[in-house]
């Protein structure tokens, strides 16, 4: 089955992605443009709103030329999750977004769980409440930049203001509707969450929830021109991009995999429960429960705050120290971190424990603490940066575990994917931190091949997700990692230590905190 082309949008946090797939789900044309992140040291973390429709059409542009007047029977549209997307009554934006990364509103959440508002909202969504979500960013901007939500009509997240640019339909979607303000048994909003959170006033911003995996509306005919795609083409609202990930990687179907993670910029760990009364939400309101784009199914996640970041990080201290070293040529970032990867196969483990804490925004999963940071203990004399490069892998791994564990145990097998998962390293040292087989995704750009396939069921190419699944994840298998005896072992023996480790630091890193707040005069 090769049929017409499904075209697939994923916003990210830091790169525009556009692919086209064949109805059997094999790529046949891809196009990106990055996504640019404004921050600042007081937690800020913004995009304009603007500069990413400019690059959302670049990209569909890009790809309508490639495909050359094939027919295209759908476009779908996923993205980054979480945030705050404000337009106005015209439909322009009143500011710029509040990404998932912006910790500003930190405070309120830790006085929200204190005081047991998030409590009373858990019930409902299942869904720890962070700062990067949206109920904490409405709260903080109502309290700091009221001008901006008396401006509003809508709030969105990132892929439902392109929805909005490009069908004119205001929408958000049944997972981020959910976990955000609603409930994930029923896929609605539900009142009572509006009230813990004191938000209540607020409703009027909360845009209707449309299911993309069986409902779309047609490409405007301005969309049309900005793009290079025909006026009323179907245009998809896909689920949040963890859940279109979960779905692209091969978390549903014949012969399933127990678990998905996915090493991005952040690092995700997911479950697919096939019915909402056996899901069992965190007892320490931590993770998420997601409505899956199947019927009765739910995604249950466990999030740190970032993965390949750390790994960043790491190559810059190497460039920092080459030219501290009068290195004559400084290398790239990419040819360090494969030089890293290969010092780190060659390193003894466990020789340092790193807790990969890098954000500024602090943690989220599977423990909420906006003032966590990393830490890297364990070091004498004998250690050098390869051990430091293992160390840091370990941590993810480790980290990986954390996740796993805190819903419900360790999985029987994983898909993995994200930048993270081209590392040998990386797959070697997670399949034996979890103990299990670990495989690489059916599709490397998960988050678009799950929108897609919503397309695919959406438009009727298939009659529902479990056929258009035979064709586009059944049939790929990847490379299977195993898990090594001796170094499972070992990870297992340092797991304790990791989890007690972070469990002793709160105070510490509240204490470090202030004084950096006293040493730069705040």
């Amino acid at each position: 089955m090769s049929g017409p082309i499904l075209v697939a949008l994923d916003s990210g946090t830091s790169v525009v992605k556009g692919l086209a797939f064949d109805a059997a789900g094999n790529v046949v044309a891809h196009a990106s443009r990055p996504n640019l992140i404004a921050s600042d040291s007081d937690g800020t973390a913004e995009q304009d709103m603007a500069r990413t429709w400019e690059d959302a059409c670049a990209v569909l542009g890009e790809l309508a030329g490639r495909l050359d007047g094939q027919e295209v029977a759908a476009l779908a549209i996923t993205g980054q999750g979480d945030g705050t997307w404000l337009v106005d009554e015209d439909g322009a934006p009143v500011g710029p977004a509040m990404l998932w990364l912006d910790a500003r509103a930190a405070p309120l959440v830790e006085a929200l769980r204190q005081g047991g508002a998030a409590r009373a909202a858990f019930a409902f969504t299942g869904s720890g409440l962070a700062a990067c979500q949206q109920p904490a960013q409405l709260l903080w901007l109502e309290r700091n930049r009221p001008e901006m939500l008396e401006r509003a009509a809508t709030a969105f997240h990132c892929k439902d203001w392109l929805y909005l640019k490009l069908t004119g339909m205001r929408a958000t979607d049944p997972s981020e509707a959910s976990f955000s303000f609603g409930d994930y048994r029923t896929r609605t909003y539900r009142e009572p969450v509006l009230e813990a959170l004191g938000l209540r006033h607020l409703r009027r911003l909360l845009p209707p929830i449309v299911d993309g995996a069986r409902q779309w509306h047609g490409l405007s005919v301005a969309a049309a021109a900005r793009t290079g795609f025909a006026p009323g083409l179907p245009v998809v609202l896909g689920y949040v991009d963890v859940a279109c990930a979960a779905l692209g990687a091969g978390a549903y179907g014949r012969g399933m995999e127990a678990g998905v993670s996915i090493l991005g910029t952040t690092g995700l760990h997911l479950r697919l429960v096939p019915a909402p009364e056996r899901v069992v939400p965190n007892p320490g309101m931590t993770g998420y429960c997601i409505p899956f784009p199947v019927p009765g199914h739910t995604l249950q996640m466990q999030t740190h705050m970032v993965a390949t970041p750390n790994l960043d990080w790491l190559a810059g201290l190497v460039q920092d120290a080459a030219r501290l070293a009068g290195a004559g040529t400084v290398r790239e970032g990419g040819d360090i971190l494969r030089a890293l990867d290969e010092a780190a196969a060659a390193a003894r483990p466990g020789a340092v424990l790193f807790h990969p804490f890098t954000s500024s925004s602090g943690e989220r999963g599977p423990f909420i603490d906006p003032f966590a940071r990393a830490g890297l203990f364990g070091i004498d004399q004998g250690v050098r940066m390869p051990e430091v490069a293992r160390g840091v892998y370990e941590g993810l791994g480790l980290a990986a575990r954390d996740c796993y564990v805190a819903m419900g145990g360790l999985p029987t097998g994983v898909r993995i994917t994200g930048g993270a998962a081209r590392s040998k390293s990386m797959r070697v040292i997670l399949a034996a931190c979890l103990n299990c087989p670990v495989r690489a995704a059916a599709h490397e750009e998960a988050a678009a091949a799950g929108a897609a396939m919503m397309a695919a069921v959406s438009v009727g190419l298939y009659p529902d997700m479990a056929a258009c699944t035979a064709r586009w994840i059944a049939p790929v298998k990847g490379e299977v990692e195993w898990p090594d005896p001796a170094l499972a072992r070992a990870y297992e023996a340092l797991f304790p230590v990791y989890r007690d480790g972070y469990a002793a630091l709160p105070g510490v890193w509240r204490r470090m905190q202030a004084a950096r707040e006293t040493i730069n005069g705040a």
